[in-house]
């Protein structure tokens, strides 16, 4: 890092004090007397990344900002600056030490639901199973815009010296839309239809959006509400009908790991800066389980689901419900594994009935170290 001496800028005695206006003129821009004067990130392989430009002081989050302004982090900021009236400022709010490299693959991976779909190639299912595809993703248009609205209603609380975590959770927001699209899309496109909205999502999606807290928030959306549906994804092979079911559950995995693997980020951040907010994230999953559990066992997801897995009615008791529980139970221990990485150990608090699902705490236990990319 080097700082120019003030020797090497304009005298301000050189500058003229008004404009050809006669308007004052202000020139203490020219000194940057505390800021950081001639750094030059260098770019990787991959162009100028947000880590890159994370040098000297401009790569130093503070544990709490001195200020609640929009002044970009690092900027000489005047006294006089508006406060914002942020209410999360502590970095262990928002925080998560993944957060630039989750953005930057995030705007690396955008997609188009329009282009890279290929919609064409659609082919006319049985009744039962079209029925079964667009019931499931009239859950899941229902379902994916929470994980919008979650974010934009928390963002703009967020202290800006925390940017790089407010512009993830930009792409959060983009992602989702593009689910929502996606499977809007895939309703209507192939001579089926939009299908039954009942109760049980409307719970969980209002469970989430009204926590009480941003970190109860995440902990209810990304390792609860995004870490089911991110293993409905992981089971696209199985319960897609057609290569374009499981292009949708592809791209939209990719996407969903991202945010999963940022909320399990954040909450063991959290946790371990902050080790009393713990209690604070078990209060609203001892809530959200509940919640969860009556969601996934509403008639609709699990008899649409078991069609899918068995490929039509005509095997759903010998092989959709088996593998339907097979889907439940690998959700409920992807679910546990998360909370282990986070910090947050859900095995002796857990209202999930482990024993009926055939759940060995152990092997929960045993799950892979966290994760800094979107693999959680």
């Amino acid at each position: 890092m080097t700082v120019t001496d003030d020797a090497d800028r304009p005298a301000y005695d050189e500058l003229p004090s008004e404009s050809p206006l006669g308007a004052p003129l202000d020139w203490a821009w020219l000194r940057g007397a505390k800021s950081e004067w001639g750094i030059h990130p260098k770019p990787s392989p991959r162009g100028l990344t947000m880590l890159d430009i994370a040098v000297g002081t401009y790569g130093d989050i503070p544990e709490h900002p001195p200020r609640r302004s929009m002044a970009p982090r690092g900027a000489d900021v005047d006294d006089d600056v508006v406060d914002m009236g942020y209410i999360l400022n502590s970095k262990t709010d928002v925080w998560a030490e993944n957060t630039r490299e989750l953005y930057e693959e995030a705007v690396a991976r955008q997609w188009s639901a329009t282009r890279d779909i290929p919609w064409g190639e659609l082919q006319e299912l049985p009744d039962d199973v079209e029925h079964a595809v667009c019931q499931l993703c009239t859950l899941l248009t229902e379902v994916e815009m929470i994980a919008a609205d979650l974010p934009a209603k928390w963002m703009w609380r967020m202290n800006h010296d925390f940017i790089e975590a407010k512009m993830f959770l930009c792409t959060q927001i983009m992602d989702e839309a593009r689910h929502a699209e996606v499977f809007r899309k895939r309703a209507l496109a192939n001579g089926g239809g939009l299908l039954l909205s009942r109760g049980g999502p409307t719970s969980l999606l209002r469970t989430i959006i009204e926590a009480k807290t941003y970190t109860q928030a995440s902990a209810l959306l990304h390792l609860l509400g995004e870490g089911f549906v991110l293993d409905i994804f992981r089971m696209g092979e199985l319960i897609a009908p057609t290569d374009v079911e499981k292009r949708i559950f592809r791209m939209c995995m990719q996407d969903e790991a991202r945010h999963v693997a940022y909320g399990t980020m954040h909450l063991r951040y959290a946790v371990e800066n902050d080790p009393d907010v713990a209690e604070e994230i078990h209060a609203a999953l001892d809530h959200g389980e509940q919640v969860l559990i009556d969601f996934g066992t509403a008639p609709d997801v699990s008899t649409a689901l078991a069609l899918l897995l068995a490929g039509g009615a005509e095997h759903v008791e010998d092989k959709g419900f088996p593998l339907a529980l097979e889907l439940t139970k690998k959700q409920f221990t992807s679910y546990l594994a998360r909370c282990e990485r986070a910090g947050i150990s859900r095995l002796e608090r857990t209202t999930v009935p482990l024993d009926l699902l055939g759940i060995d705490p152990e092997q929960v236990r045993g799950a892979a170290p966290v994760a800094q990319g979107a693999q959680s």
